[in-house]
C-alpha cells in the first residue's frame, strides 16, 4: 500500500517524468514501441489487400449474394463444406506462395 502511494507521487512529479524520459532505456523502449505498432499496421494493411484480392473473398460474396438454403441443417453443411473448401484452398495458396518465395531466395 505504501510502496503504491509512493510509486503514484512520484509518477505524477513532472520533474520525475521529464527525468525518466531522457533516459536512454525510456527512450529505447519508445523507439521499439512505435517500431512494433509501424510493423503491425503495415502486416494488417498488407493482409487485407491480400484477402481483398482473394479468389475466397470473392467466392464467399457470389454466394452470399446468391441466396442459400432456408433448412437450418442444410446451412450448416453448406457453411462446414464452405470452411473446408477455403481452408484447402487458403492452404493450397500458402504453400504455392511460400514455395515461390523459396525458388526467389535461392535464385
Amino acid at each position: 500500500m505504501v510502496l503504491r502511494r509512493l510509486l503514484f507521487t512520484l509518477l505524477n512529479n513532472a520533474q520525475v517524468v521529464e527525468k525518466l524520459s531522457e533516459s536512454r532505456p525510456v527512450r529505447r523502449a519508445a523507439q521499439l514501441t512505435v517500431f512494433a505498432v509501424t510493423r503491425a499496421r503495415i502486416a494488417g494493411r498488407d493482409a487485407a489487400e491480400r484477402l481483398l484480392r482473394s479468389h475466397t473473398l470473392r467466392r464467399i460474396q457470389q454466394e452470399a449474394a446468391a441466396g442459400g438454403p432456408k433448412d437450418a441443417g442444410e446451412e450448416v453443411l453448406r457453411r462446414f463444406r464452405r470452411l473446408g473448401r477455403t481452408f484447402a484452398d487458403e492452404l493450397r495458396e500458402g504453400v504455392r506462395d511460400a514455395t515461390g518465395e523459396r525458388a526467389c531466395s535461392r535464385s
